[in-house]
């Protein structure tokens, strides 16, 4: 009887190392595609940085979309 009332919760849980692991993921992987245009078009440091720019973001964006029925 007391087995019907207590349900696990439908609702997906936030993992806080899963969303580090999806924002430090993303992240190298917006500066190491940063680094190869950038030593393709010869300054790897500043192809490192546009990375980071891009990367940074599209890392919380891709925690938001993995964790938004989680929040």
């Amino acid at each position: 009887m007391l087995r019907a009332l207590v349900e696990p919760s439908s609702r997906p849980h936030f993992d806080p190392a899963g969303a580090g692991a999806v924002l430090l993921g993303t992240t190298a992987v917006g500066v190491g595609g940063g680094a190869l245009v950038g030593w393709a078009a010869g300054s790897v440091g500043i192809g490192i940085l546009a990375g980071a720019f891009v990367g940074v973001p599209a890392g919380v964006a891709a925690v938001y979309i993995r964790y938004r029925d989680a929040i």
